[in-house]
């Protein structure tokens, strides 16, 4: 949807206002409108008692790529949309793919004009482009930005008649399920960071709130994702650091996220159970093992690129903690980064090409990570105590149970120091007269704020302020 000038500030508002009256709604279980609902009698319980599992089919293997024009030839797609970070054109990732897709004799036409953390605009650029193109499968090579927009490109030309906001996740959108089945779509992610090739999410910039909103589906998944760590060569220092961060804290979140089984309400009908569903046994597996990865292989992915096994290692544990938050989801870190992102100022990150200012997404993510972690660590200490012992503390080990925040906390800035993190959010150009802005842009997130494992809404200004500095 294009909002037109002098419309944006009324429509802005008028969400807000509607936030305001919504704050206890469970984010994932508006709209719905025409599905069908169980009675109360069935489903009369007020927390949600099961939990389901969703992820993309992963194929890793160096040179996995090559495989792609294969793949699309054996699902008889004729029409396809590549769709890519224009500054990847050049590269090896995506000469790979064009060159698989020619040799097999796969019809299809390049989509370039992927934003770097993309807005609502660019959104409908893609989707406009995709309606278009009448295609039958889709392959997205590049980052989350790349993945998430070929996803919502997708969604788009499925329905035609929809606007981004029909599946943009309550109160900011409205939320509506994705109840038809959408074409397939290959992705082939060149950073090790967002998941995006596991998970039924894509995140945009809301313009006018200049906040970052999700659109939260299974139907959005990939149907495949190529995970080739040949491709991490290419990723530049900050690139790496960055997205390791966003690694770091998808696996964290979303082990301390809410226990699914104390998130609510139930949904009515099973179509209406959120994406994001609390912590559960099997993400806790996923994000377990990518903590342990993360402590062996994160620094060492950073500090020397030429390390192919800590680039692969990282790239699988993007991949695992992918599956992770996919099913369980996260919570403050992000709920309040997407504010953060969307209120940029001036501030430009070394080794990103976009001509426009630009805090990227793990920096915006990880900066309130010490905070946050202090914060929550009272609601289950064990898991953040555990989360410590596998990112490398031994004080985790034997520490007592009220030490849990203090000691993870310290883990994350050990991390933070070590791989160069920007001192806080002052700066990344923000002041404490900034807090009150971005707590309106934190309150609507309820797709991943409500699963926090302690309420937050009251605290997230402290919150932001505890992260003006951090060492």
């Amino acid at each position: 949807m294009h909002v037109r000038k002098g419309a944006g500030k009324i429509e802005a508002h008028r969400l807000l206002a509607s936030v305001q009256g919504m704050l206890h709604q469970c984010p994932a279980h508006g709209g719905g409108a025409g599905i069908s609902r169980c009675s109360e009698s069935t489903h009369g319980k007020s927390k949600d008692y099961a939990f389901e599992m969703a992820c993309s089919n992963i194929r890793f293997g160096p040179g996995a790529s090559k495989e792609v024009g294969q793949d699309l030839m054996n699902m008889g797609a004729k029409n396809v949309c590549v769709m890519v970070d224009p500054n990847l054109i050049p590269k090896a990732p995506f000469q790979a793919v064009a060159d698989s897709l020619t040799r097999n004799r796969v019809n299809f036409k390049v989509f370039d004009q992927v934003r770097v953390e993309p807005s609502d605009e660019s959104m409908n650029v893609a989707g406009e482009f995709c309606r278009q193109g009448n295609f039958d499968a889709y392959v997205a090579v590049g980052g989350g930005s790349t993945i998430d927009t070929c996803k919502v490109g997708n969604l788009l030309a499925c329905d035609p008649s929809a606007d981004l906001l029909k599946y943009t996740n309550a109160p900011i959108g409205r939320g509506e399920p994705i109840n038809f089945p959408l074409k397939p779509l290959i992705a082939v992610p060149t950073t090790a960071g967002t998941g995006s090739e596991t998970t039924g999410v894509a995140v945009y910039d809301y313009v006018p709130l200049k906040a970052k909103v999700g659109i939260a589906s299974r139907a959005l998944k990939p149907l495949l994702g190529i995970v080739d760590p040949t491709h991490m060569k290419t990723m530049p220092n900050r690139v790496a650091t960055f997205s390791g961060f966003d690694v770091l804290c998808h696996a964290l979140e979303s082990f301390t996220a809410i226990p699914y089984n104390q998130r609510s309400p139930c949904p009515e009908n099973p179509i209406l159970r959120p994406a994001y569903q609390g912590s559960n046994p099997v993400s806790d597996v996923w994000s377990q093992h990518a903590l342990k990865i993360i402590q062996k292989y994160f620094v060492r992915s950073v500090e020397n690129p030429d390390d192919v096994e800590a680039r692969s290692q990282m790239h699988l544990a993007s991949s695992y903690a992918g599956i992770g938050f996919g099913n369980a989801g996260v919570h403050l870190c992000h709920g309040m980064s997407y504010p953060i992102s969307g209120q940029v100022k001036e501030y430009r990150a070394r080794d990103y090409s976009a001509d426009h200012p630009l805090i990227p997404h793990g920096l915006s993510v990880v900066i309130t990570a010490p905070a946050v972690f202090k914060f929550t660590a009272p609601a289950c200490p064990n898991r953040h105590l555990r989360a410590a012992e596998l990112l490398g503390s031994e004080k985790a080990i034997r520490a007592k149970e009220s030490t849990a925040g203090d000691i993870l906390s310290e883990v994350i800035l050990h991390y933070m120091q070590r791989l160069g993190i920007e001192n806080g959010l002052s700066e990344l150009g923000f002041t404490n007269e900034d807090i009150p802005d971005l707590v309106r842009g934190t309150l609507p997130q309820h797709r991943v704020t409500k699963l926090s494992p302690k309420p937050a809404e009251d605290h997230l200004s402290q919150l932001l302020s505890d992260s003006l500095k951090v060492y």
